[in-house]
């Protein structure tokens, strides 16, 4: 039996949607489709432990190949199903089956939730681009607004930002004493207490040098910009990522020339999620590579399926800008939120999530 929650039952549902319709439609930054702006699929790629197979759109009917077999499905069997799959990862919550939809699946060579891909891929699909003429073979993420909030960027020791503690001598006492604030938003009043003894916060580096130099590969100022803007987050009531870069542009904490009203920020941070959304992690060498060839494929709670192609990379780039956020997650996890010593001298650490609003 096949057991998965709303996000990973949401790429058979995109699946079975996709083929149904025969089309991509494109998506602004409000997760609205784009009237006139359609891709023709010509047919779609998976990868299961058993083999390769292809879905391969022929006027009303699938053709399904791979290890030799062929298989032939109306399309009308792929659009009753995607709506009743909707509906039971509507109804349903946590982790379930749906055993009338793995039945179908199986019937045409589906047999797990998630395809077998490289990280940031979840579905290839070859278009029509009725712009190039070309037909492309492009692999898409997948994210869906039917269940959690989808993370963009995972948190880890490796996303911790360190900053130093300057312009004050802290005893052990006002360290344990800060250390020791338990409230909701204990990181936002931790920072408040080392400030109301006199201190701030120098950012310093990031705790490990493979993210470091991923964004230094993007753009030698992101560890500089990023800090600001987690520092933001962690001590205002700011949290969406288009919030934060406005903030950060009026404060211009790298001096930019501004004359012309040039947005130096928000055009290297809407990079910085481009890479993010593609290709670049932060535990291992980023070479600037792109996995997910394509772009983001976009679940609606509707049921549409939205295209953010990378050829059309400023809509795209609105997208992730106007739709994720900044979160806090597990300090004690993450070994973040505490003033450590290292030495002699006193040290705070922010950590850096990043999900989708």
């Amino acid at each position: 039996m096949i057991r998965g929650n709303k996000g990973e039952w949401s790429e058979i549902y995109a699946l079975f949607k996709l083929l149904g319709d025969g089309e991509l439609c494109a998506g602004d930054s409000e997760i609205n489709k784009i009237r006139n702006f359609i891709y023709p699929i010509i047919k779609i790629l998976r990868t299961e432990a058993n083999g390769n197979f292809e879905y391969a759109i022929e006027d009303n009917i699938i053709i399904i190949s791979g290890n030799e077999e062929v298989f032939r499905v109306p399309v009308s069997e792929f659009k009753e199903n995607a709506k009743y799959l909707l509906e039971q990862i509507k109804n349903n919550e946590g982790s379930f089956s749906i055993p009338e939809i793995e039945e179908f699946m199986e019937s045409i060579n589906c047999f797990s939730l998630k395809a077998s891909s490289s990280a940031k891929t979840d579905i290839t699909i070859m278009v029509h681009d009725q712009i190039t003429g070309l037909q492309p073979s492009l692999g898409f993420s997948i994210k869906s607004k039917l269940g959690n909030p989808a993370t963009l960027l995972n948190a880890g020791e490796t996303t911790n930002f360190i900053f130093k503690i300057v312009g004050t001598l802290l005893n052990e006492s006002d360290i344990e004493e800060v250390n020791s604030i338990s409230s909701k938003s204990k990181i936002k009043d931790r920072i408040t207490a080392i400030y109301s003894k006199g201190g701030y916060l120098e950012f310093i580096k990031l705790q490990k040098p493979i993210f470091s130099n991923n964004l230094i590969l993007i753009d030698s100022l992101l560890p500089k910009i990023l800090s600001t803007v987690l520092f933001q987050f962690y001590t205002s009531n700011y949290s969406t990522i288009k919030d934060l870069t406005k903030i950060t542009e009026e404060m211009n904490p790298l001096g930019f020339d501004v004359t012309n009203k040039h947005l130096f920020y928000e055009y290297k941070i809407k990079r910085f999620l481009v890479d993010i959304a593609l290709g670049m992690m932060p535990s291992k060498v980023w070479s600037g590579q792109y996995d997910a060839t394509g772009g983001y494929l976009v679940v609606k709670t509707d049921g549409d399926v939205l295209c953010y192609h990378i050829y059309n990379r400023n809509k795209f780039e609105d997208y992730l800008f106007a739709n994720t956020k900044l979160d806090t997650a597990s300090s004690s996890r993450h070994d973040f939120g505490e003033i450590y010593e290292e030495n002699g001298e006193w040290f705070f650490k922010l950590n850096l999530q990043i999900r989708f609003k």
